[in-house]
């Protein structure tokens, strides 16, 4: 995985409605837990150390595709879910927003007591890796939200995100203890920010004769330019476009999920009673868990398991997310006592969409017709936003073809 990279969020204020926020930390705390039972607690905080993973877990669960607002909800809504069952998980969950973020080294201590991992070393890493992106890197961004997750074999990440007033955006930087060498020789699994000019890095390995210079008080020069090495740039335009979203993976997912019959997957009969819309749910959800790192560059695809919040690309559909929660967690039940045939079928459907990838050609012109159809379908599916619920819109003509 990278060590940094930038991209922009734009700052979104607001809060996320109770009914969202419960379906939130269900669906996000299911596939923590998916994660853990297929992968193992490592894997969950590599992937939280990913921010293309992390922005494609909270459009998945629902939230503004593109917003600051998915780091505070997300992290929000895994605490919830987490937390109550990190004995069984071996995860544990601090930290979070504001004045929750200050409680991180007791709670640190807390879950050091009940382990017996080394409570200071782990205090000692929250500290400093907040100290790092809050001084050391003076980028004009303050940091506001700080989650450190840690599992109960030392193994921790960091999330956690500054703002920045006068552009309106903010930037989030992502840590994974198990490729930090020195918490001052570059030690970022990633950072989202677009780069705006000079930023004085101290801890970009290129500075180790700026911190000595420091250290004895030399006049020495100490400006370096962070590398740019993986990037996202979330636009600041609400609505998501089909430049923001890549159709051939897209399209694939809907083809499966309406054309199934014709696909003669054996596979899906285990996952039979679902209907069309959910299935192309459960199929995001699943590349969310199994996917590879490669999989994430286009976030904004998997707003289409769960619209948004504010409507885009459509309100979130209750209904369907509903049924995706509880076809996940039964899976996951059932698995505990090893019947794995149903945790197996939807890890397939990742894999039957790679599959079908190889020959799939989207017709981008109609993009904003899937819009559209998913906009005037979303009262069937308990359709909501932050504004109401969705009702019967008037039928215009046309056929879409995209994904056909």
């Amino acid at each position: 995985m990278p060590r940094s990279g930038y991209a922009d969020l734009p700052l979104h204020y607001g809060q996320v409605p109770p009914w969202l926020a419960q379906r939130m930390s269900k669906l996000g705390g299911a596939i923590v837990e998916a994660i853990v039972l297929d992968y193992g607690k490592t894997e969950v905080l590599k992937r939280m150390s990913d921010p293309m993973w992390f922005q494609a877990l909270g459009c998945v669960l629902g939230m503004d595709w593109h917003s600051s607002g998915i780091t505070t909800s997300v992290m929000g809504a895994l605490k919830k879910a987490v937390n109550p069952i990190s004995k069984e998980l071996g995860i544990y969950i601090c930290g979070g927003k504001g004045k929750y973020s200050r409680e991180t080294p007791n709670e640190l201590m807390r879950i050091a007591n009940d382990t017996g991992m080394n409570g200071l070393e782990l205090v000692r890493a929250s500290k400093l890796s907040a100290k790092v992106d809050n001084t050391a890197i003076q980028d004009g961004y303050q940091l506001y939200l700080h989650s450190f997750i840690v599992s109960n074999e030392g193994e921790w990440a960091v999330v956690q995100q500054g703002m920045n007033e006068d552009n309106g955006m903010a930037r989030r930087y992502h840590w994974y203890s198990g490729q930090l060498v020195s918490f001052v020789s570059e030690p970022h699994t990633s950072i989202y920010g677009q780069n705006q000019g000079l930023i004085l890095n101290l801890v970009d390995k290129k500075a180790d004769a700026t911190q000595n210079g420091i250290l004895q008080i030399t006049s020495e020069g100490s400006e370096r330019m962070m590398p740019e090495i993986r990037k996202i740039i979330m636009p600041r335009h609400h609505d998501v476009r089909k430049e923001d979203v890549n159709l051939k993976r897209l399209g694939t997912i809907l083809a499966l999920a309406e054309e199934r019959e014709t696909a003669n997957f054996e596979e899906l009969l285990l996952l039979e009673g679902l209907g069309p819309r959910t299935l192309q749910s459960l199929t995001l959800v699943s590349e969310v868990i199994h996917g590879t790192p490669s999989r994430f560059t286009d976030p904004a695809r998997f707003s289409f398991a769960h619209g948004g919040k504010d409507g885009h690309p459509f309100p979130v559909p209750i209904i369907v997310y509903d049924e995706t929660i509880g076809t996940l967690k039964s899976a996951i039940e059932k698995a505990k006592i090893g019947l794995t045939d149903k945790q197996k079928a939807i890890q397939s459907l990742h894999n039957m969409a790679e599959r079908l990838e190889k020959d799939f050609v989207p017709d981008p012109a109609s993009f904003d017709k899937l819009i559209e159809k998913e906009r005037m379908e979303s009262y069937q599916y308990g359709g909501r936003t932050v504004t109401g619920w969705a009702k019967p819109q008037p039928k215009k003509g046309g056929q879409l073809d995209l994904f056909n």
